[in-house]
C-alpha cells in the first residue's frame, strides 16, 4: 500500500520534538491524516560487566508516568543536528553513569514508536567499563546509578519492575547477538 502526502504541517515544536500533521491520501484515493512526533534517534547503552555478570542501569523519575524507573543509559543531545551513534552512545555512557567502556560494539538500530513517531534508537553494548563521575545534566539531578546481576535484571523484567520498552528490545537484541555473554 502507498500512501500519498498531500499536505504537511507543524502543530508544536520544541527542542526535544517536532509535531507535524498531515494530510494524506490512500491508493484508493480516500483522504486521511496522520499526526506524526519527529524525534531525533538516540543512543541506548548496556553497559555489563562480563567477569561479575552484572548490568548496570539508571533510575530516574518519569514525569509521563510518574513514577521512578529503572533502564540502560539513553539518549541524544537535542542541540546538535548529525551525532556520530558511537559518539552519543560513549557520551551517554560517562554522563549518566560516569563508565567509559574499552569497547562498544554496536549491535544495530531499532524503531522506537513507528506507528506514531520516526524516531529510532543505536544499540550498543558496552564492556570494559572503568567508573568515574558522572556529567549529568540538569534535566538528571535525581537520577542515580545502579548495577544488578543479569539474572536479577530478568526477573525484574518478568515481575514487570522494569519496563521501559527501549531496554527491554535493546536486551532482548544484545541477548540474541551476543548470547556468549547473556
Amino acid at each position: 500500500m502507498s500512501i500519498k502526502t498531500v499536505a504537511s504541517k507543524e502543530i508544536y515544536r520544541n527542542r526535544w520534538l517536532r509535531l507535524r500533521e498531515d494530510r494524506i491520501e490512500y491508493e484508493d484515493g480516500a483522504a486521511g491524516i496522520y499526526s506524526v512526533v519527529e524525534k531525533p534517534d538516540f543512543a541506548i547503552i548496556i553497559p555489563v560487566d562480563t567477569d561479575r555478570r552484572r548490568l548496570h542501569l539508571v533510575e530516574q523519575y518519569r514525569y509521563p508516568i510518574g513514577e521512578r524507573r529503572r533502564e540502560f543509559p539513553q539518549g541524544t543531545w537535542e542541540e546538535q543536528d548529525a551525532v556520530d551513534p558511537a559518539a552519543l552512545a560513549a557520551g551517554e555512557l560517562r554522563e549518566e553513569t560516569g563508565l567509559t567502556a574499552d569497547a562498544m560494539d554496536y549491535l544495530g538500530r531499532l524503531h522506537v514508536a513507528y506507528g506514531l513517531a520516526n524516531q529510532g534508537m543505536h544499540v550498543f553494548l558496552a564492556t570494559g567499563l572503568t567508573p568515574g563521575p558522572t556529567e549529568r545534566a540538569p534535566e538528571e539531578q535525581d537520577m542515580i546509578a545502579l548495577d544488578m546481576t543479569i539474572d536479577a535484571f530478568e526477573a525484574a523484567i518478568r515481575a514487570g519492575d522494569i519496563t521501559d520498552n527501549a531496554s527491554l528490545a535493546a536486551y532482548l537484541l544484545a541477548k540474541l547477538k551476543r548470547p556468549d555473554i547473556f
